[in-house]
């Protein structure tokens, strides 16, 4: 009796291991390759609950998402000689999963595969290409070309591209360090040009100010030398009407005038004449009258 209940329950393991492993789960986001005996026995894209026959059959499982991939970046060549480092990324979709399968296994090595035929595509559609043309509205026409050229030659792997994108385009390190040299340098010479051109207007200008400033001057010069010899000319005038109608009072004026000069530089100041000179004349009297001859 032992026996037996030992025997029903090794079959009933038996059986519920052999149902466990005879069943298994495809995802909405997974798509089934089922093998038997490493031999390809059916595909399963739609999700849900399946069968196998256990422990001769067994499942590999793949994406069926769109999935990213960015390549490394890579220096092309233009078809206008320029270097450019360009980056990308591409989104594509494991199409065939047999073919997948059998071409790269799993998505790592798809990813390694892939990144080759983009850089590929890349230098192919590139290198006809100049670099106006694409950063000019034709480069919507290159992401096209770029796209199917990927696309054809992904459809080897079992997979399908969905989208293939140029994320940044840029001149290599050496180039624009060149490129920002030149522009500096080209900077400079304006900028020299210009300093040089104003230095030289600045000249003129002050060489016009002072050619103007002389012939002011000179103008102004004759001009007073005029006016001083007129007013010179009218005092004389007056003058001589003046000291012409009364030549004593003329004299008086002039010994007067001539004292002041002598006798007026200060209180320190010493003469010696004699004193019946022509000099002291007028002191002669309180009335200021010529003192009589001697």
């Amino acid at each position: 009796m032992k026996t037996s209940l030992l025997a029903l329950g090794v079959v009933a393991v038996i059986v519920a291991v052999g149902l466990y492993s005879s069943l298994f789960i495809v995802n909405q986001t997974q798509q089934a390759l089922v093998f038997q005996f490493g031999e390809h026995v059916r595909t399963i894209q739609e999700p849900g609950l399946k069968v196998k026959i256990p422990f001769i059959q067994n499942v590999v499982y793949y994406d069926k998402r769109v999935l990213e991939l960015d390549p490394p970046a890579e220096q092309l060549i233009l078809a206008d000689q320029k270097r450019l480092v360009v980056d990308t990324f591409v989104r594509y979709r494991i199409a065939d999963p047999l073919q997948f399968y059998r071409a790269v296994n799993n998505e790592y090595q798809a990813g390694s595969r892939l990144s080759d035929v983009v850089i590929s595509s890349l230098r192919r559609v590139l290198g006809n290409v100049g670099l106006a043309t694409l950063l000019s509205p034709e480069r919507e026409q290159i992401m096209v070309d770029l796209k199917a050229a990927v696309d054809k030659d992904a459809k080897e792997m079992g997979i399908a591209v969905t989208d293939v994108r140029i994320r940044r385009a840029d001149l290599p390190e050496e180039t624009s360090q060149a490129i920002y040299d030149r522009i500096r340098s080209e900077r400079e010479r304006e900028a020299r040009e210009s300093r040089a051109q104003g230095q030289e207007q600045a000249q003129q200008i002050r060489a016009r100010a002072d050619r103007e400033r002389t012939v002011i001057m000179a103008e102004a010069q004759k001009t007073s030398q005029q006016l001083r010899g007129d007013g010179d000319a009218q005092a004389i005038k007056i003058y001589a009407d003046s000291f012409g109608a009364d030549p004593e009072f003329f004299a008086f004026y002039r010994s007067m005038e001539a004292y002041k000069k002598a006798l007026g530089t200060g209180k320190d100041t010493s003469m010696v004449l004699s004193p019946d000179s022509d000099f002291f004349k007028y002191f002669g009297s309180m009335t200021g009258q010529p003192a009589p001859a001697r």
